[in-house]
């Protein structure tokens, strides 16, 4: 799972590096692409530490809460940020539709974790 928190890491912020940098001038036509393009590269960096955070909770506690709360944690940062990134790109709008599932999946991942810590594993 640190694994995954690495890959999150860096990929948010190359993604993000390639939003400011590479796609400049096409969000500047389109600035609401930009707004979707940084808010799903905030979630992913927020949410690639929010997994090595799991991951060392499990490491420590070897909590099957805390496994689950770090693969919510990705698979949160997979839809809710990859719908954005694609629809800043030019995806289909209905993809919105789709991105709260992925920011359900960021709630499971802290409510897990939360529970962890109020069991005294965390």
């Amino acid at each position: 799972m640190l694994g995954a928190a690495a890959l999150l890491g860096l990929l948010s912020v190359g993604l993000g590096a390639f939003g400011a940098h590479g796609l400049k001038a096409a969000f500047t036509a389109a600035p609401e692409r930009a707004a979707w393009w940084q808010t799903a590269t905030q979630y992913a960096m927020g949410h690639a530490l929010a997994v090595g955070l799991a991951a060392l909770v499990l490491d420590r506690t070897s909590s099957a809460l805390a496994s689950t709360s770090g693969w919510a944690f990705v698979g949160g940062v997979v839809v809710f940020s990859g719908t954005l990134y694609a629809m800043a790109l030019g995806a289909p709008r209905w993809l919105g539709a789709v991105t709260p599932l992925g920011g359900l999946s960021l709630l499971a991942g802290w409510a897990a974790l939360g529970v962890v810590a109020l069991r005294g594993a965390g």
